[in-house]
């Protein structure tokens, strides 16, 4: 691009995903850009997170006085995953995740194919500078690193949440290692699953009846997928702290190549999620 950094009058849109990260980046937008862009903080809505994610974007709002908007796929109005992958008959794979696809790329770029935008902002931290440049490698030119240019830590948006007043998700307070919804079938860790099962069983019981009926080994052990009502309650992967599945908006690529529910080792992004 000619533009290293944005100009008066620009558009910039901030894809806010209720995690604690992508709020800092959103309130460092609005703080750096927001006398000379227009800033437009978009979220697409999971029905699967949990439900104090609208508290804290309704919170985020209020914090920054700033409206965040709504973007959502037309084709699944209830903006469910069960929903998506009940249509897909699919759940997780080589291929990706289609729930990722339909709720939030697909959700995009229809909002895109209406809207300007100038410049885009994900939440990625000073921990996730290597996805950081891979994404403006592969993706989008147009990514400004907000968190990444000022070094800004994940344990710092925490921090900067706090000194702010604003509660953070409950989500992380229950142990879970990121915002997205509860059940992410992109983690295939033993320990990720037993902890959903803990926390939340019904959410357990629901992922494993669907992914029994769809045909989707959701779990990763000792290299063998297996489907997660064969997972014992015992099993253990990763420590939690060492996970990284975040749902994001501009992933998921290959999604309409061949697929089969039953995924080889190697996920869309390595083993990130193992």
């Amino acid at each position: 691009m000619n533009n290293i950094t944005p100009k008066l009058g620009d558009t910039i849109a901030v894809w806010f995903s209720c995690g604690a990260a992508s709020a800092i980046a959103a309130a460092e937008t609005v703080r750096l850009y927001g006398d000379i862009c227009t800033v437009r903080i978009l979220n697409n809505p999971v029905a699967e997170e949990d439900a104090d994610n609208q508290r804290f974007l309704k919170d985020v709002e209020k914090w920054l006085g700033v409206k965040i908007e709504s973007v959502i796929n037309e084709s699944f109005p209830d903006a469910s995953a069960v929903s998506v992958w009940d249509k897909k008959s699919y759940m997780a794979g080589n291929a990706g995740a289609p729930c990722t696809v339909e709720l939030k790329k697909r959700a995009r770029q229809k909002w895109e194919s209406k809207n300007h935008v100038d410049w885009h902002v994900l939440g990625f931290t000073s921990e996730e500078k290597h996805r950081h440049v891979n994404f403006k490698k592969t993706e989008r030119e147009n990514l400004l690193g907000v968190l990444v240019d000022q070094e800004i830590t994940k344990g710092e948006c925490f921090n900067r949440l706090f000194e702010a007043g604003v509660k953070i998700p409950a989500i992380y307070e229950r142990g879970y290692p990121n915002a997205n919804c509860i059940g992410c079938v992109k983690a295939s860790s033993p320990t990720y699953w037993n902890h959903v099962r803990k926390q939340d069983p019904n959410v357990f019981a629901t992922r494993a009846e669907q992914s029994r009926r769809i045909g989707a080994r959701l779990v990763r052990v000792k290299g063998e997928r297996i489907f997660l009502d064969e997972l014992d309650s015992e099993a253990k992967g990763k420590p939690m702290k060492d996970m990284d599945f975040e749902c994001g908006i501009f992933c998921e690529e290959n999604y309409d190549r061949p697929r089969s529910n039953t995924p080889a080792p190697i996920l869309p992004q390595g083993e990130l999620y193992g």
